[in-house]
């Protein structure tokens, strides 16, 4: 009887061994899920190559991650090694390739901690699956002409108008893609400002409402209003850039349109305001260097916002 007792005494000990070792890698696997879709300013402090086995210490580390409003799984992939939460310490510190799995417009200041980061923040690639789901039907519609080949999915950093660093994302004919990065690296060196930068199917591929929100973007597959003309947008060969600031002043049947309408208070360009871009400003300096035409000095109509190269 008294081995019997010993041997049911063994098991016990050997589950209860088993079961605590299954909590803790529970609780890792949890840390590592957060780190893979949520980003917080306190991240670097909070995440360490073991983590406390304490449930408590967990939870708190797990309240500290889930700070952001979105997450990564919602964000476009990009061909580059996973990243773990064992891989982000002071010793390997985010990458421009995890940057790269945020969602655009996210604030990433407390990431920037080197020239390499901030390089590979800046990039262009083919249009996924996952960036093709938000466009078809939308910037992409059904009777686009344009291969989606011949389109790129663009990131970049921008500084806002709340002074603070966020991602940017546009898509744009393959031709100005490299063109793309260029300009906006410059701009985000020299402090640029820009209002917003995300796809316009966010806004349902609706410009006015882009362009009511001050967001600035590129390729949707319309006409110019008023005509039944293809915009240079419809290639992805044309950009607008603080659009509210920067409206479209054009006549149609003997009457003066802005677009958006919501920009009629810039229509007047004597105003002094630091957004308005004219001859003296970067963004139609980096733009024409570029070999872009700017709306601004068309003669027929004036669209300040819009920079265009033919392709």
């Amino acid at each position: 009887m008294l081995r019997w007792k010993l041997f049911a005494m063994a098991i016990f000990c050997a589950s209860v061994f088993v079961l605590a070792g299954c909590g803790e890698n529970k609780s890792n696997a949890q840390l590592g899920t957060i780190y893979e879709t949520s980003y917080g300013a306190e991240m670097s402090a909070f995440l360490t190559e073991e983590t406390d086995s304490s449930r408590a210490a967990t939870a708190a580390m797990e309240s500290k991650l889930l700070v952001t409003t979105e997450s990564a799984a919602d964000a476009p992939e990009r061909s580059a090694p996973e990243t773990t939460a064992a891989q982000v310490t002071e010793a390997a510190p985010v990458t421009g390739d995890a940057i790269s799995t945020l969602p655009a417009g996210t604030i990433v200041d407390g990431f920037l901690n080197d020239e390499e980061t901030v390089n590979g923040c800046f990039y262009a690639v083919e249009i996924s699956d996952e960036i093709f789901a938000r466009m078809e039907g939308k910037s992409y519609k059904e009777a686009c002409t344009l291969p989606l080949t011949e389109l790129r999915y663009v990131r970049v950093l921008y500084n806002g108008f709340d002074d603070c660093v966020h991602i940017g994302e546009l898509v744009v004919n393959q031709i100005i893609a490299e063109d793309c990065i260029e300009i906006f690296r410059g701009l985000y060196d020299a402090g640029y400002k820009i209002g917003k930068m995300v796809l316009v199917d966010d806004y349902g591929a609706d410009d006015n409402l882009s362009m009511a929100d001050n967001n600035t973007s590129s390729f949707n597959y319309r006409s110019v209003a008023g005509t039944d003309t293809l915009s240079l947008h419809s290639q992805g060969m044309a950009i607008d850039i603080n659009p509210l600031y920067n409206p479209w002043i054009y006549t149609l049947e003997g009457v003066e349109v802005i677009d958006p309408p919501a920009s009629a208070a810039y229509a007047d360009r004597t105003l002094d305001e630091p957004y308005f871009i004219d001859h003296e400003d970067l963004c139609f300096q980096l733009f024409t260097e570029h070999g872009f035409e700017w709306g601004g000095d068309w003669s027929t109509s004036k669209d300040y916002q819009h920079f265009s190269k033919k392709s």
